[in-house]
């Protein structure tokens, strides 16, 4: 209970003394206890901690030598991750937009007419890369941003095709990145492809183990965990139900089982076409 009687700042006094009669201060009452502590954070942007200038440059590095790896090593489970968007892709397109490009890699894939080339549009991440595609692609329209935030040069609904191949797994803003996908994507024509690891099953984790894994370790002589703790960080389900508001599902597809289910597979490929109505997101 608080105290009637009246202190004098740095004072202590031997006994109490009555207060002087004067207008009374309003008293402070005392709010309820904040429960700011516990209440549950916004769910995205997931915080993903920041790296040193030593592990930034392992990452770069190893992503680099991994997606030169993966072509000729891996070619079955690569033969997925980019034929995929090919065998879906709609007819007469004429625009295309890849998210997360890498190296420029899945162009070699793309059967494309000069004037499909020319409107090809990357977007990356890494300056080195981007510039690693323009080199290779002189002809592609390759552009370095992120895809979690709005592409102000470009306008609403301009993509006949929209290309995400092993991307979204690595969001730590993925609404944000499907909202900007969903203002890019022709709503009439449109379709936003779509290629995800199976991350977490076990048939994902023991492939992982004697690939990337052994690899990576092999060659920093540091845990594999470091890395990959800070890249794939939402799981198929997140990435799906992030999905569903905007895109509706065309097609899909699992490999390399056709069983609709993610413990024994390794990637899931989807065909979205823009929903009409969907709902109006804040600003990317």
């Amino acid at each position: 209970m608080a105290s009637t009687f009246a202190t004098v700042p740095g004072v202590t006094p031997a006994a109490p003394v009555a207060a002087p009669a004067m207008p009374r201060a309003p008293q402070r009452v005392a709010a309820p206890p904040s429960r700011s502590h516990t209440a549950p954070s916004p769910k995205w942007p997931k915080y993903v901690p920041p790296l040193t200038p030593e592990q930034r440059q392992i990452s770069n590095d190893f992503m680099k030598y991994w997606l030169k790896l993966l072509p000729r090593h891996f070619s079955i489970v690569e033969r997925f991750n980019h034929g995929y968007p090919v065998w879906h892709a709609p007819r007469n397109f004429r625009t295309t937009l890849e998210i997360g490009a890498g190296l420029g890699e899945h162009i070699i894939h793309e059967p494309l007419t000069e004037a499909q080339m020319r409107n090809y549009h990357t977007l990356e991440l890494r300056e080195n890369m981007s510039r690693a595609i323009k080199v290779r692609f002189p002809k592609v329209q390759a552009v370095t941003g992120d895809c979690q935030q709005r592409l102000e040069q470009l306008p609403d609904g301009y993509f006949d095709r929209i290309l995400a191949i092993h991307v979204l797994e690595h969001l730590p803003n993925l609404p944000a990145a499907i909202r900007e996908a969903y203002r890019l994507c022709n709503k009439e024509r449109g379709v936003f492809s779509v290629v995800i690891p199976c991350e977490g099953s076990p048939a994902y984790t023991l492939a992982r183990r004697i690939s990337a894994q052994r690899l990576f370790e092999r060659r920093y002589k540091i845990p594999y965990h470091m890395f990959i703790s800070r890249e794939h960080i939402n799981r198929p389900h997140e990435i799906m139900d992030e999905l569903k508001p905007y895109f509706a599902t065309a097609q899909r597809s699992f490999f390399p089982l056709l069983l609709p289910t993610t413990w024994c597979n390794l990637c899931i490929g989807l065909t979205l076409r823009p929903r009409k109505g969907a709902p109006r997101g804040s600003r990317t």
